[in-house]
């Protein structure tokens, strides 16, 4: 079976906002940040915030994918600043093109059921029922290494109808109804809304995932870019990462 049965689509999300003024001494511009699909939601708000607290930056643009196809592609992504992942190992791809990472996020894993859970999935040990269209993420991307590790620790062996490319992905297959279960990241349900619901993984099963961001070592604004990694870890990075399920 092939890793991926199609290809993520790359989100590009601009904020293309007014400065209020120039810094002494700087030209304004755009700062492009790399990131991993599950940030999708915190980083719009994260980039408008960083953005006002910085008037050199007009705005912040972001594409969004898979960790290891962000991190793989890093040196054709033209004027790329910043790279974020949601494991180390996708950092590890880029290691000779990037500046020292930082850990600035972390979060737990949840299975994703069909709204109302439908198919009445209460444990890990369900997903491994054949007739269940289970979707996971390929062994090679982020959300499908913790799953790996979690169905490990359960001791559950589960064969994938698909497997995919990024978090999102896999939450999409579940809410159009192509897949019964799979296995994301907990901040993901939440762009879920009423079109699917969640089903907790016991803590002693659960996995603890870690997100890191670097600057891009050829970056044009590696003093920018070196500052929003460390900005992540700001008090105000801190509270817009926890309004969306994160912890610091």
């Amino acid at each position: 079976m092939p890793f991926f049965t199609r290809l993520a689509a790359v989100a590009v999300v601009t904020l293309a906002l007014a400065g209020c003024g120039i810094a002494s001494g700087d030209e304004r511009f755009t700062l492009k940040v790399l990131a991993a699909s599950s940030l999708t939601d915190a980083f719009g708000e994260l980039g408008a915030a960083y953005q006002a607290a910085n008037r050199h930056v007009t705005g912040v643009q972001f594409e969004f994918a898979g960790s290891q196809e962000m991190a793989g592609d890093i040196h054709d992504r033209e004027h790329a600043d910043v790279l974020a992942t949601a494991d180390s190992t996708s950092m590890d791809i880029a290691a000779e093109q990037i500046s020292r990472r930082r850990a600035f996020a972390q979060g737990t894993m949840t299975i994703a059921v069909a709204a109302g859970n439908p198919r009445h999935i209460r444990l890990l040990a369900d997903l491994a029922n054949p007739r269940l269209r289970v979707v996971l993420g390929g062994p090679v991307v982020p959300v499908g290494r913790y799953a790996a590790r979690i169905l490990a620790k359960a001791g559950v062996t589960v064969r994938p109808s698909s497997e995919e490319a990024d978090a999102r992905t896999v939450l999409t297959r579940i809410r159009t109804g192509t897949a019964d279960a799979g296995i994301v990241y907990v901040t993901d349900m939440r762009s879920a809304g009423v079109s699917a619901s969640s089903v907790p993984i016991p803590r002693e099963q659960n996995v603890t995932a870690t997100y890191f961001a670097a600057a891009v070592q050829n970056s044009a604004h590696g003093a920018t870019a070196r500052a929003f990694v460390t900005w992540l870890g700001s008090p105000a990075a801190v509270t817009i990462l926890r309004k969306y399920g994160f912890m610091a």
